[in-house]
């Protein structure tokens, strides 16, 4: 195993936003341990809670199982759509983890977890025993939860593209190959689901494309909910920048699906029934599958977790991050991720030396483009609380309601700037 160079400068300079680890010198001064953790999941939170275990704790033996090669991120996957971005500048390798920092990378699958044995079992029948257990799976789709779809449907003609790669693909090509004049139909879940702006985005950045390139179109948003993350800045912007062209229809108003035909091209919802040339269905999610295998999900199919430390309430010495678990007022964002994976590895770190761990800072950002050069963000701090992961009063805020074009070209440029660190922050 290759040992990276540790010491305290490196460290104070990986912490990077969460800033409550920098109380943290006791950690990153401690003799070495032997220790043994595995991390399943190569995503935002998964790849930064086994690069910063390294950081915290050098002489731990990380290991990082991943069943994909690289990593495609679905954040600005929505701007593949729109064309202003290609899949090859979104896809990344985790080779730098192994490299710069010494983490052992094994590519497979987890498919189950003994959590009395300590230890993670492979697709090719290899076990893994561990000290400490990081379980970052993100989100398993549930393609029986919007009647008459299914995972065939959504390969071939009703993609979600909640999962960027080949699915994102699918989706392109329909705007593409749609008739000018045609009709697109997006149907967000109800909450929890992954990235709360996402979908809302992905309306704004389809209209983009059909404003360039087939403006008679129409976006016709069919909602499971009566509200929806960002919602004024979202719809202030679409009256704006695409007059005319998007609906939205919120769920106490008929706009939850109830069901969908593929084959017709129709979906069907409390108002009655619509055809699109183009439909995107995004179905509710649960934790990611090796989360429910593994006894860890609650009947309602996300996590628990300790909110100081994100260790599981089902398994002692496992921790549950990112989209997979309960975090509280944290959304399920890569930021929101990122950062708790910092707080996961300080814990580990601690743990594995019986010294205290720091206490709990927590941090989201996300920014959303309605244009390519219109931002819009939110941004919060957060902290444990009696009642799990909460906001600290008056620590974020949104963009304004009212603001130049000036500012919106900004917010746009700092999309670009958060997507470049926070890529550098996961994967090194």
């Amino acid at each position: 195993m290759t040992k990276t160079s540790f010491s305290r400068r490196n460290v104070l300079a990986g912490l990077g936003a969460t800033a409550g680890l920098l109380a943290a010198p006791h950690i990153a001064s401690a003799q070495a341990s032997a220790g043994r953790v595995v991390v399943i999941g190569g995503g935002f939170g998964g790849a930064t809670a086994a690069r910063y275990v390294k950081l915290f704790s050098p002489d731990t033996d990380v290991v990082l199982v991943e069943r994909d090669a690289t990593y495609i991120t679905c954040p600005f996957s929505n701007y593949v759509l729109a064309g202003i971005r290609d899949l090859n500048s979104i896809t990344h390798r985790r080779d730098p983890l192994r490299q710069r920092f010494g983490v052992r990378l094994v590519r497979g699958e987890a498919t189950a977890v003994d959590t009395n044995a300590r230890s993670v079992k492979l697709k090719d029948g290899a076990s893994l025993p561990y000290d400490r257990l990081v379980v970052a799976p993100g989100i398993e789709l549930n393609y029986a939860g919007v009647p008459g779809w299914s995972e065939q449907a959504a390969n071939t003609v009703m993609p979600h593209a909640w999962k960027a790669g080949p699915q994102t693909v699918l989706l392109r090509k329909q705007l593409e190959a749609m008739a000018d004049g045609g009709t697109v139909i997006i149907a967000p879940p109800a909450n929890p689901f992954r990235c709360p702006p996402g979908p809302y985005e992905r309306v704004s950045m389809i209209a983009w494309y059909l404003k360039n390139h087939k403006p008679k179109s129409k976006i016709l948003v069919l909602d499971a909910k009566d509200a929806f993350s960002k919602q004024g800045l979202f719809m202030a912007g679409w009256e704006s920048q695409y007059p005319g062209m998007i609906t939205w229809i919120a769920g106490k108003d008929g706009g939850k699906v109830e069901s969908v035909d593929p084959k017709g091209m129709t979906v069907t919802a409390g108002f009655g029934k619509e055809k699109g040339a183009v439909i995107n269905v995004i179905p509710p999610q649960t934790a990611g599958r090796i989360a429910l295998d593994a006894g860890l999900a609650e009947a309602n199919g996300w996590c628990a977790v300790d909110p100081a430390s994100f260790a599981s309430r089902k398994a002692q010495n496992v921790y549950v991050l990112g989209d997979a678990s309960i975090a509280g007022a944290m959304p399920k964002s890569g930021t929101a991720a990122n950062s708790q994976a910092k707080v996961v590895a300080a814990n580990i770190a601690a743990s594995l030396r019986g010294v205290t761990a720091p206490t709990a800072v927590y941090h989201n950002t996300c920014y959303s483009l309605v244009t390519p050069d219109y931002g819009i963000s939110v941004s919060d701090t957060y902290r444990p609380g009696p009642q799990g992961v909460a906001v600290v009063p008056n620590s974020g805020g949104v963009s304004p309601a009212r603001a130049e074009a000036a500012q919106r070209k900004a917010e746009a440029n700092y999309t670009m700037g958060w997507y470049a660190g926070i890529i550098a922050d996961t994967f090194g």
